[in-house]
């Protein structure tokens, strides 16, 4: 199964990468395709955008390694209305403007919602 994994990371001390990474590995662990956003952002920018960033900090990564948030949402959408069957939802994703969107996304495509 191809798994989008959702939660929060803004205002989250390394933007909530290590739950990110945790999750992944444990879904892969079962069989499973994982894309998560802490991943793209990393992969897309060429270096660890969490690190060193203790509040989880937008605009510190928008100057640090020009991230830009309209980008990343766009292309995380995209996976989900393209690939996805399901989105995995980690803990606090109720409180996180995107994941509620990608939990949406997810709902109103009819994939499965996982809450991990």
């Amino acid at each position: 199964m191809k798994i989008y994994v959702a939660g929060p990371m803004r205002g989250i001390p390394e933007f909530n990468f290590p739950a990110f990474h945790a999750a992944a590995a444990a879904l892969r662990a079962a069989g499973h395709t994982v894309f998560t956003p802490a991943e793209r952002d990393n992969e897309r920018h060429g270096v660890d955008i969490s690190k060193g960033n203790e509040a989880g900090d937008e605009s510190v990564a928008a100057v640090q390694h020009g991230f830009n948030l309209r980008e990343a949402l766009a292309a995380e959408l995209a996976y989900i209305c393209r690939h996805a069957d399901a989105v995995a939802l980690l803990p606090g994703w109720e409180n996180s403007k995107g994941a509620n969107a990608e939990r949406a996304t997810a709902a109103a495509l009819g994939l499965e919602i996982i809450i991990l």
